[in-house]
């Protein structure tokens, strides 16, 4: 099956290129809403299910029993930019453990943020693993192993005992078996699971209703979300999608990117989840579809329509500044 245009990249008024992908919007009871390309292929969701992953974060107890603050919980669930704040909290974090960044296993890397990069070479430093976009996740991970009391050393591997509570969170959310046959290394050094984009998309919903979840992992994605729309710029950072999307609708809607043009959402006043794959792997035609879908599914403000239709139709400059072109989603 080929998976149909998505988005169009324009120059001038001329298409000048396309991205094709599968996107599917589901409610709690798995109802499809919309459905678009192959979303019943597996495909590596990687960063978006980050949130289905930090569910050991509070059913084990660690959330609370390290006082975690909703700003610490919002980077435990972000692919964040490595600015200043993103790293120092990642470092609190392990610090209300008796840890310090040595034991985060997602190894470093430069600062995902631009500005943030530069800053940081400037000052001839090095990148630490509390830059990884992925240190906050981490640094729940040894949050859990510490209220589990076992060691933390090795917690990325698929046996531990943090990776097999998050596998198990995992096919909860959505319904899925994960075995080793549709497992990978994800970019952090964790398992990451093919599954179908449908099935992620259930999660979503789930995440954003609690429908058919128990009681306290119910809670836990109510703290997840609010912690979200507390503090937006902890999920991603300066001039981010998740960020500004969910600056200007607050509670209304979460949303996280994934690696490789994957795109999710949770809508809980429409009781939708949305899950989107770029074939191209393309983040900025995801972020297009994710603007186009909210815009479609929820009745928003003057001022959040203006938030909104600037990630719908994001417009191109050259290297002068001048506009030469935009992006539109080409959706029935």
């Amino acid at each position: 099956m080929t998976d149909p245009v998505l988005v169009e990249v324009l120059r001038g008024n001329v298409v000048e290129s396309v991205h094709r992908g599968a996107a599917v919007v589901v409610d709690a009871d798995g109802a499809t809403v919309l459905s678009l390309g192959d979303v019943d292929r597996p495909v590596f969701p990687r960063s978006a299910v980050k949130a289905f992953q930090a569910m050991p974060l509070f059913e084990t107890g660690a959330a609370d029993r390290f006082n975690l603050t909703p700003a610490e919980i919002a980077l435990a669930v972000a692919s964040h930019s490595g600015e200043p704040e993103h790293a120092a909290t990642a470092a609190g974090i392990l610090a209300k453990t008796g840890h310090d960044a040595d034991c985060l296993e997602c190894g470093a890397h430069w600062p995902m943020g631009d500005a943030a990069a530069r800053a940081l070479a400037a000052t001839g430093a090095q990148p630490s693993t509390l830059h990884n976009n992925c240190s906050g996740k981490h640094a729940g991970f040894v949050c859990v192993a510490c209220a589990m009391d076992v060691d933390p050393r090795g917690y990325v591997g698929a046996d531990h005992p943090v990776q097999r509570e998050v596998t198990a969170a995992l096919e909860s959310m959505t319904g899925t078996k994960l075995g080793p046959e549709v497992r990978g290394t994800d970019g952090c050094s964790i398992p990451t699971y093919a599954m179908p984009l449908r099935a992620v998309a259930s999660g979503f919903a789930r995440l954003g209703t609690g429908r058919g979840l128990g009681t306290e992992r119910a809670r836990a994605a109510v703290r997840i979300r609010e912690a979200a729309a507390a503090h937006p710029f902890m999920v991603a950072g300066t001039q981010r999608f998740d960020t500004r999307l969910m600056t200007a609708l607050g509670i209304r809607a979460f949303v996280k990117t994934g690696a490789e043009g994957v795109y999710c959402a949770a809508l809980p006043e429409v009781g939708l989840g949305v899950a989107i794959k770029c074939d191209d792997g393309a983040a900025r035609a995801a972020e297009v579809v994710m603007a186009s879908v909210i815009r479609r599914f929820l009745t928003l403000s003057e001022t959040e329509q203006q938030a909104v239709d600037g990630l719908a139709a994001p417009v191109l400059k050259n290297w002068k500044g001048i506009e030469v072109g935009r992006l539109r989603a080409v959706l029935p």
